[in-house]
């Protein structure tokens, strides 16, 4: 009853255990696929975490660090490890041995190489996938994890800044309007009388009459004024 107890508290203590420079790590921010900034996905060390020696560990030692590699595998959503260490977990203390000694490395690696490979989609560059094909023929897990955590984000930050930056359609502004046409009445009516005459209009023409019936009624009344004079002046 006490070995479980004490088993409990160190399985506890081992997973809220804090990671705080992967966390810190994380939050730089880079550019996904379609270069959008994102936050990066930082894969932890898992050798790391074996930090007891193997060969002299307690069976409550040995579920500590399995528990810890198992929550890392599944916070990096890792397809092999999660599964290989929670069966070694269900086994017996030799079995969960083994695997701490080798089987956790062998899964580990095969989860870096298939986590490389999802790098290389439709959507990666040039420069992507080049970094990602060697990563990928070295095999190594530090090459691979170097890779994953900053080879990837800066071929893929080249590849962005090689892409063409789109260029804007021209279109009519809506505030622009087109140039007036000139008129028959605005060709014609210059300052100066330069370039044609003055335009008649119908007030123009009504005045014009008028004072001509004016002057018509004047020389008539002078007309025959001037008979009514003389013949007063031969009687």
């Amino acid at each position: 009853m006490r070995r479980k107890t004490a088993a409990g508290v160190l399985l506890a203590l081992a997973l809220l255990t804090p990671a705080a420079p992967a966390a810190a790590h994380a939050e730089t921010p880079v550019l996904d696929a379609s270069c959008q900034t994102v936050e990066r996905k930082l894969y932890k060390d898992i050798r790391e975490l074996i930090t007891i020696d193997l060969d002299t560990a307690t069976e409550v030692e040995m579920q500590v660090v399995a528990n810890q590699i198992l929550a890392a595998a599944r916070a990096e959503s890792l397809p092999v490890l999660p599964g290989a260490v929670q069966d070694r977990l269900d086994g017996t203390a030799d079995d969960l041995r083994a695997f701490l000694k080798t089987g956790v490395r062998a899964a580990w690696t095969t989860d870096l190489r298939i986590s490389a490979l999802r790098t290389l989609n439709d959507d990666a560059g040039a420069n992507v996938k080049a970094a990602a094909q060697k990563a990928l023929d070295s095999g190594t897990i530090e090459d691979l994890l170097a890779y994953l955590n900053e080879g990837l984000y800066a071929a893929r930050a080249l590849d962005c800044a090689a892409q063409p930056t789109p260029t804007a359609t021209a279109t009519p502004s809506a505030t622009t309007t087109a140039a007036p046409v000139p008129t028959s009445s605005a060709g014609t009516d210059t300052s100066g009388g330069e370039g044609g005459g003055l335009p008649v209009t119908g007030s123009d023409i009504g005045m014009v009459a008028g004072v001509g019936g004016a002057l018509l009624l004047l020389g008539g009344a002078g007309y025959v004024i001037g008979r009514r004079r003389r013949s007063r002046f031969v009687a």
